[in-house]
């Protein structure tokens, strides 16, 4: 290749000075194909030549590994190479799954409704691991409810998700809020919805009759759609497990709720929501909503439970932290009654 010295001369002896290219071949001592080409281009672009990479035999492999897990990091696939020979650096390696990774698909996007006060409550469950009661294990559970228009929140901590807990859990919310909405919307919990086929949903019978005694509609979203209730799941529940539930320690179920009732009062409704740009306090319009009835309906069971379970270890007496229920260990049985649930 040329340079631009030779390529410059070269067009000054023939445009210039008039030469012939036989001239011009001795002169400079070239030949007249190279001479004609510079002078028909005096800009030749040298050719590429290919470059052997380490990564060309693992190619294959980093596709079949993208195919199985399409957002598998490159250093996982890096430690998947290594033990089939490949040594070559982490750069290069990142760089080429950054380009030959298939691009995610679009996220959804959402239009955020804003219902009226009054209009609308959202209730979920949430799993917080479990309790031990000197070598009792028992799982913990989170009743959330978010009044939609203030982001108002009830929260609630029980070791069941029975209907008579998910019950009284609800009337526990009405009081502490001092009504209800017109609706309440639910993501398919089995204690509220018996079946949904399609847009179709039959409730439990018995939720019904409370949702016919406190003067609620029962909602359902679609199945697999929670962001249809994600007021209560990323404002309740999932901020539940971002601001209360880390770095606490808890004594029992009793302890617990006391914290959480403490946690409300002072946090999380009086913060200043990132949406509403308020503190659900203050947004809060507790006038809006539909009065409790006159007679609050009593879903404490007298007698939850009473069987003989066979057991082992010494007597002990001991009341359940979640149903109320005093166990009272006979030796060989175990003895269940309830004696009362109203705390609970």
């Amino acid at each position: 290749m040329l340079t631009t010295d030779q390529i410059n001369e070269l067009h000054r002896l023939y445009w210039s000075e008039r030469w012939p290219i036989r001239k011009i071949e001795r002169h400079l001592r070239m030949g007249w194909r190279t001479i004609s080409k510079y002078l028909e281009s005096p800009d030749q672009t040298p050719l590429p030549r290919p470059r052997i990479s380490k990564l060309d035999p693992f190619k294959t492999t980093i596709a079949e590994l993208l195919e199985k897990d399409p957002t598998a990091s490159a250093v996982v696939i890096g430690q998947r190479l290594r033990p089939l020979g490949y040594n070559g650096g982490e750069s290069v390696l990142r760089d080429y799954v950054h380009q030959v990774r298939p691009a995610p698909p679009p996220r959804r996007a959402f239009l955020r409704m804003e219902p009226p006060a009054g209009e609308r409550f959202e209730v979920d469950w949430g799993h917080f691991g479990a309790l031990d009661y000197a070598g009792d294990t028992r799982k913990l559970y989170a009743f959330a409810l978010v009044d939609a228009h203030s982001r108002m929140l009830y929260l609630e901590f029980t070791h069941s998700q029975s209907f008579q807990t998910f019950v009284r859990c609800h009337i526990h919310a009405f009081q502490f809020l001092n009504g209800t909405g017109r609706e309440i919307w639910y993501d398919n919990l089995a204690t509220a919805v018996a079946e949904h086929d399609g847009r179709l949903v039959r409730f439990q019978p018995r939720f019904l009759g409370f949702a016919r005694e406190f003067g609620f509609y029962p909602k359902a979203c679609n199945p697999a759609a929670g962001w249809e209730i994600g007021k209560v799941e990323r404002g309740g529940i999932g901020y539940v497990r971002q601001n209360f539930w880390p770095l606490r320690d808890f004594t029992g179920l009793d302890d617990v709720n006391r914290q959480a009732r403490q946690w409300l009062t002072e946090v999380a409704n009086q913060r200043l929501h990132h949406e509403t740009r308020q503190r659900p306090i203050d947004r809060f319009q507790p006038d809006t909503l539909r009065p409790l009835p006159a007679i609050v309906p009593d879903y404490r069971d007298a007698v939850e439970a009473l069987a003989w379970i066979p057991t082992q270890g010494p007597p002990a007496n001991r009341v359940d932290p979640d149903t109320g229920a005093a166990i009272h260990n006979c030796g060989q049985n175990l003895l269940c009654f309830v004696i009362d649930s109203k705390k609970y």
